[in-house]
């Protein structure tokens, strides 16, 4: 164990009550267990047993405030209320560290019994820390499944959460940029100036330009109570469910947020880990929910403030350990979270590509596949017929439709809905991919009618593949949106398709043959 410095306020190792750390470190304080520690730039979290004690470090940051044992318990009292809305089997009680008569270190409980408090602690149930998602992705388990109920869990607490339409909005996330921006620049050393001010310059371009959607956003009801700190090492596995946890406590200006704000650290995490196709499953998953195409004009800025924010966390926390080995990977990862900042905020132009093809010639797989190399991050929003369908019909994705949902007028419809939210997604600046039959040629030609009035590049594919293939592919469907049959599959082959000059492809091959044939033609 490290030693403590006299003042704990000012110790950049335990940064809290010496005495209460060097109490949770000992063995003999948890009835003989085995202790683990866990250091980061705010708190110490010591693992003993089936319980983990957190302590937060006796800081002050510019945006945190544990500089005395009141304001800590605050902060403890106010962690269990919200993250019990998330993960309330995690979150046991608050706990003291007190100091009895004799001088010996004991636990005190809620009221601090027997002895004078010297610290306060949240108590949680211990997990495995391989649960953590970081871990998860890191071993290559994170994959499309869990991506989509993690979705639905993000989707489910952003809907549940308190509107705060009193927080958020363009004065809030001004002062987010601004903060970042001042952090920064205090650190010359290590984030280049030029840099710096190319982020400052870009941000605040944005923040002039969206100014009124995150005004219009605010007072309908998308600023809430929300996580405030939602990236994968604060989510964990629990009986195979994801459960948010950890949310931000110190300060609730940082948690009450746009919801798409939230979502973003989540997206800007993945990026950063090179899984920018799970990113891609997750946010169109969790549009799949709410539709919430308008959020998509914020996403560059909000991906850029929450990159930015881990690079100066990254910096705080390489500080707590100078000349220590991982403070240059600290270091080299909070250079390239600035990177990643200014990137998000010079993203490429919104394009529009279309996938057609008869049932079962793999539309969707291939939709899918195509979306995280198109456009900006992380990656274009796929529009499904087969989907929209069952939403119009006020059904599940999995439930069968009866005939009269496939009439032509309702087909029609459909299609309508299709074209309106990829004009919302692309006046949002961001790429669409439709998947569609689109077998009649005035359906194709309303698509790239489209693009020519938005002023995008379009581009249409259409997946050519024998009749036996794509019914050995429908009838081995399983839990899928589509109704198609074998019988509607031999309908489709007799279908006139009228002049196709969309770019014809063998999909009768490998997919990722296929994918790497188009993904040529697209670049």
């Amino acid at each position: 164990m490290q030693h403590a410095a006299s003042d704990p306020k000012q110790d950049p190792i335990l940064g809290s009550t010496p005495m209460a750390a060097a109490f949770l470190a000992d063995p003999v304080s948890h009835g003989g267990a085995a202790v683990e520690r866990v250091d980061t730039h705010a708190a110490i979290v010591f693992l003993a047993g089936d319980r983990a004690y957190k302590l937060k470090r006796a800081v002050r940051y510019p945006y945190l405030d544990y500089s005395t044992a009141e304001l800590r318990r605050a902060a403890c009292l106010e962690e269990l209320r919200l993250n019990r809305r998330t993960a309330p089997s995690l979150y046991l009680g608050l706990e003291s560290v007190v100091q009895r008569a004799d001088g010996a270190l004991a636990f005190g409980g809620e009221d601090a019994a027997g002895g004078t408090a010297l610290d306060w602690l949240v108590v949680m149930r211990r997990f495995p820390q391989d649960a953590l998602l970081d871990r998860v992705a890191e071993r290559g388990d994170f994959d499309d499944s869990l991506g989509c109920a993690l979705a639905d869990a993000v989707t489910a607490f952003h809907e549940a959460a308190e509107p705060r339409p009193d927080g958020g909005g363009a004065v809030a996330m001004r002062e987010v940029v601004e903060g970042n921006i001042a952090e920064l620049r205090a650190s010359p050393s290590l984030f280049a100036p030029d840099h710096v001010e190319r982020l400052s310059g870009r941000s605040a371009d944005a923040l002039a330009r969206l100014a009124p959607l995150l005004e219009d956003r605010r007072r309908g009801g998308f600023v809430r109570h929300c996580h405030g700190d939602l990236h994968l090492r604060n989510i964990v596995l629990l009986e195979g469910k994801p459960v948010l946890f950890d949310g931000i406590e110190f300060d609730e200006r940082l948690a009450v947020i746009d919801v798409a704000y939230d979502l973003a650290f989540l997206l800007m995490d993945l990026e950063r880990r090179g899984l920018r196709p799970l990113g891609n499953a997750f946010l169109n998953r969790s549009l799949d929910k709410t539709e919430d195409y308008g959020a998509l004009a914020l996403l560059p800025l909000f991906l850029s403030a929450r990159a930015a924010i881990r690079a100066k966390i990254a910096a705080t926390t390489a500080a707590l350990r100078p000349g220590d080995a991982a403070a240059q990977t600290l270091e080299r990862e909070a250079v390239a979270y600035l990177d990643q900042a200014v990137r998000a905020l010079e993203p490429p132009p919104p394009r529009l590509v279309a996938v057609g093809g008869l049932s079962g010639s793999g539309k969707t797989r291939l939709a899918r596949a195509l979306a995280p190399s198109l456009g900006k991050s992380p990656g274009a929003v796929v529009l499904r017929s087969d989907a929209l369908r069952k939403r119009l019909n006020g059904v599940a994705e999995t439930e069968r439709l009866p005939a009269e949902a496939y009439t032509p007028a309702v087909t029609e419809r459909v299609y309508a809905g299709l074209l309106e939210r990829a004009g919302a997604v692309l006046a949002a600046g961001h790429a669409v991919v439709l998947d569609a039959v689109h077998a009649r040629p005035e359906e194709r030609s309303a698509v790239a009618r489209l693009a020519a009035e938005v002023g995008v590049r379009f581009d249409g594919i259409w997946l050519d593949a024998p009749l036996d293939m794509r019914i050995a592919r429908i009838t081995a469907r399983r839990g899928d949106a589509s109704d198609a049959t074998a019988e509607v599959a031999e309908r489709q082959a007799v279908y006139d398709l009228g002049p196709l000059e969309w770019l014809r492809t063998n999909a009768g091959r490998d997919a990722g043959e296929t994918l790497a044939a188009v993904l040529e033609r697209l670049v």
